[in-house]
């Protein structure tokens, strides 16, 4: 009898010990500055930005990488018990799935790339750009997109699908804008769609790496594509160099979205003045390939200054609402160009 009321305290006082120590660690864990993220960013920048905010905040990340798509089903389904606090990349997002946040830096960004919603923080900027392999080109002037219907041009150009890739619709749109005089739908813009067409002789890609990668390589001489892969080759020294359309380039910024009853709202909201602030911002502008938010940011020798291009403001919230549309009509057209 006296062994089993040993082994009964033995086991009470186990049980006493594991709930403190559950307790512990809970209010260890809620004390000691935690944060989940979802991510469809890629390995570079997440390894150069989390163990700087990591030193700098004090705060523990929880990583978890999946397809922008992906991430937000996770989010929805969890949204009653949400896991992530941030949601981090991405140019998409849903309004009942995130809650109100403007940066303490937001008045540090480029005007145009700031918070205006009080929702969607701008981070980065990637945009559409000619990328021209110099050995290939010769003499032949590419400045922008009148340059690309020279007809010593014809069948050396490659460019993405529109339907299938969203650098390609950018592309699409943004070419629609520059030769349509600001409007999507003028017959001058489609017009030069045709034209262009006509002088990649067949050649959309699939894939929007094989675009870049093509030119690259020496396949083709001119890719139409955007600029983070394009200013990596011209980093890492190949003959390349990036062409910002002189008739217009558009940016597009990826947003930071603090997850609607995050568990974590101030660390997420530090991770959110960190990721604007000047030693994050320097470091996407020179040890990454997209483009800082900040103009005051500093910029690698790889890339051109923001100032010394030539913007252009589209419609966003046009574009994804009438996108379906503009896909069909370029999918007409080039079935309309192989009969």
């Amino acid at each position: 009898m006296k062994r089993s009321i040993s082994s009964f305290v033995f086991v009470l006082l186990l049980s006493v010990t594991c709930v403190l120590l559950a307790a512990g660690c809970q209010k260890k864990s809620a004390a000691g500055g935690n944060l989940v993220i979802y991510s469809p960013n890629t390995e570079a920048l997440v390894e150069s930005i989390i163990p700087a905010f990591e030193k700098a905040a004090g705060v523990t990340v929880e990583i978890i990488s999946a397809g922008t798509g992906e991430c937000w089903k996770r989010i929805e389904s969890e949204k009653n018990n949400p896991v992530a606090d941030i949601m981090w990349g991405g140019q998409t997002y849903k309004d009942e799935l995130v809650g109100p946040y403007v940066s303490a830096n937001n008045n540090d960004v480029l005007p145009q790339f700031r918070n205006v919603n009080g929702v969607a923080t701008p981070y980065c900027l990637d945009g559409s750009v000619l990328l021209v392999n110099n050995a290939l080109l010769g003499g032949i002037k590419v400045e922008g997109y009148a340059d690309l219907l020279n007809p010593a041009l014809k069948g050396k150009l490659i460019m993405g699908d529109p339907a299938n890739s969203s650098s390609a619709f950018a592309q699409l749109t943004n070419m629609l804008y520059d030769m349509g005089g600001g409007d999507y739908f003028a017959e001058s813009g489609w017009n030069y769609v045709r034209e262009l067409l006509v002088q990649l002789d067949g050649k959309i890609a699939q894939s929007s790496s094989a675009v870049h990668r093509g030119v690259a390589e020496g396949e083709y001489t001119v890719g139409i594509t955007y600029e983070d892969p394009s200013a990596s080759y011209v980093r890492d020294g190949a003959d390349v160099r990036v062409v910002y359309m002189k008739e217009g380039v558009s940016f597009m910024s990826a947003f930071a979205l603090i997850i609607k009853n995050s568990k974590n709202p101030e660390n997420a909201k530090k991770f959110i003045d960190f990721l604007t602030g000047k030693e994050a911002q320097d470091i996407i502008g020179t040890q990454l390939t997209v483009r800082p938010v900040r103009g005051d940011a500093q910029l690698g020798t790889y890339m051109r200054p923001i100032t010394e291009i030539n913007l252009i403001a589209e419609d966003s919230a046009l574009l994804a609402e009438r996108k379906p549309e503009i896909v069909e009509r370029y999918k007409a057209l080039v079935t309309s160009l192989q009969k």
